[in-house]
């Protein structure tokens, strides 16, 4: 509607509240006393910030009184060139944003449609005539975010390609003083910045014959961001090696580093390894992060059931427990919350670590240094002489590394560690085809926690089918109806947003001890466990989360493919 001729007269929005049952007389008059006394602070936003009122409500009452339309802010694809109409302070300090600019009008999404100070700057900043919609106050602040980092990651790659073009970035080793090069440090900024409000878990810069690539993985899934021009690649190839203390003349072998950044506020780092290919080097940057959201956070991201089960391992005063799954499952994530929970006890916690990724209040963090000496062996033979009561060891990557984690926990430490397997009994057959003997895995090994992580259907253009006679056969014939996402600009055309984690947790008992001991064939050990039901099986886990519409058959099948 134009902001211009909405109808502001006699606007009563209490009695419209109470007329349609949202709020009762008591409620009026107590959020009326508020506002003589914070006269800055509208009725509707008293209202729902006692709790007597929702969003939805006090805008669906707006919308009525003032006949403006209210808007799905996720749902919209939001026109860049309108957005930018505007500076982002404008928009922050009033909590709108431009979507749209049709016929020369500018179309603005707002909380607060009264806030007539907001439209006339709009309308003098941009010298158009304002159209208004109403829209959820965090949608909006998440769409400015979102629009703005992109604006802003678009401006800086133009300005670095016009700063190629012109001449001024001249070589790759006057980067670090030259001061033409800032509009390399900015593109290079703008990506980690995009990345980190995004959810990336990885970025991509590949080199091709024509252009450059930025890609970004998220929730698993790799999306395409930007290209640039393949002329700026090797200037921000140089940028993030020096960031990453990286030799910058050397292309011609693999390189692995880490820096440490603030983005918005957080504290992060970032693991870059550089591979040289037939057109230059690529790049991965790893966001090393702990504030990714999770379900079930307080119970380090599992269900009731299996966060009693970790529990219970965890009271072992001494021991192996191994967290296993293939990269990116989120193996370490799970590390550092049982970590940090066991951190609060009076104990002594030493780690070794490849790299360090999260800085913890009174736990000694120790970090692989190859070049001057310190590997995970080494590291953990030192910390044995540190009177430790709990070790954490990133990785378990070798046979000797597997040896001293061993007879560490036999005499007395509680062990913390990850492994590559598929499977949580698998954790068992790969420590003894590591040159473990049989009797101090059966000694050692307290419990495995194998892990995954599931994509989770984009809840924007979710959608129900009727299941067929494959996907029955796999979940039930009484399964009739299945879900799946459909694509969308809110999950990038992927049908997923966000992933949950599922885990097979194996305690190791008595029995199962003996069996390993007599070095029983990994067949035996499988009957024995899923005789005595000691797991839940991660196939049966997805199975579960595709039947109550979380995730898809799709997902299924392929951790099913996984763990056969």
């Amino acid at each position: 509607m134009d902001a211009n001729k909405m109808d502001t007269k006699n606007l009563r929005i209490g009695e419209i509240l109470k007329n349609a049952g949202y709020v009762t007389e008591e409620h009026l008059q107590e959020a009326l006393v508020y506002q003589k006394i914070d006269k800055s602070k509208r009725l509707g936003s008293i209202l729902v910030d006692y709790g007597y009122l929702t969003e939805v409500q006090l805008l669906d009452a707006l919308s009525k009184r003032l006949n403006v339309e209210v808007v799905n802010l996720p749902d919209i694809v939001i026109d860049l060139k309108a957005a930018a109409k505007i500076p982002q302070s404008t928009a922050i300090k009033y909590n709108l944003i431009p979507i749209n600019n049709e016929n020369n009008r500018l179309l603005v999404v707002m909380n607060d449609p009264m806030d007539f100070y907001a439209i006339e700057d709009i309308r003098l900043i941009t010298n158009l005539p304002i159209d208004v919609v109403l829209g959820g106050k965090a949608d909006i602040q998440a769409a400015i975010q979102k629009v703005y980092t992109e604006i802003e990651a678009r401006k800086a790659a133009s300005t670095a390609n016009k700063a190629v073009i012109g001449g001024s970035i001249s070589s790759v080793e006057n980067i670090v003083t030259n001061e033409g090069d800032a509009p390399v440090v900015n593109l290079v900024n703008t990506i980690l910045l995009k990345g980190h409000n995004t959810g990336a878990s990885d970025i991509h810069i590949e080199p091709f014959e024509d252009k450059t690539l930025v890609r970004m993985r998220v929730d698993g899934l790799i999306v395409e961001y930007m290209a640039l021009s393949n002329t700026l690649h090797q200037s921000m190839i140089a940028r993030i090696k020096i960031l990453s203390n990286l030799d910058i003349a050397e292309r011609r072998v693999p390189q692995d580093g880490h820096f440490r950044v603030i983005i918005d506020g957080v504290d992060m780092n970032v693991r870059t390894s550089s591979i040289p290919t037939v057109y230059g080097e690529k790049l991965v940057l790893r966001y090393l992060s702990m504030n990714t959201a999770l379900d079930h956070a307080g119970q380090f991201g599992m269900n009731d059931q299996d966060y009693k089960k970790i529990i219970k391992i965890l009271q072992s005063p001494h021991g192996v427990v191994y967290i296993t799954g293939p990269t990116g499952s989120g193996k370490t994530t799970t590390l550092y919350m049982i970590l940090e929970m066991l951190s609060r006890q009076s104990v002594n916690i030493a780690t070794i670590e490849d790299p360090v990724e999260r800085k913890m209040a009174g736990v000694n963090q120790s970090q692989v240094n190859v070049l001057a000496g310190l590997t995970f062996d080494s590291g953990l033979r030192s910390i044995l002489r540190q009177d430790p009561d709990i070790i954490m060891v990133g990785e378990t990557r070798d046979s000797e590394t597997a040896s001293i984690v061993v007879r560490a926990a036999i005499t007395g430490h509680l062990v913390l560690s990850t492994l590559h397997t598929n499977d949580a009994v698998s954790a068992i057959v790969r420590l003894e085809d590591m040159g473990v003997e049989p009797y101090m895995v059966a000694s050692s090994l307290t419990g495995v926690v194998a892990q995954r992580l599931v994509k989770k259907i984009c809840n924007n253009c979710k959608e129900q089918y009727v299941t067929n006679e494959i996907e029955r056969l796999h979940l039930g014939e009484d399964v009739r109806t299945l879900f799946k996402g459909r694509g969308c600009h809110v999950c990038n055309n992927t049908g997923y947003k966000g992933r949950v984690a599922i885990h097979e947790i194996l305690a190791i008992d008595k029995n199962l001890r003996t069996l390993i001991s007599r070095k029983a064939s990994v067949d035996d050990i499988y009957a024995y466990v899923e005789k005595n039901r000691m797991i839940i099986p991660l196939r049966d886990s997805v199975a579960n989360l595709a039947r109550a519409g979380v995730t898809t058959m799709e997902e299924y099948l392929k951790l099913s493919y996984y763990v056969e």
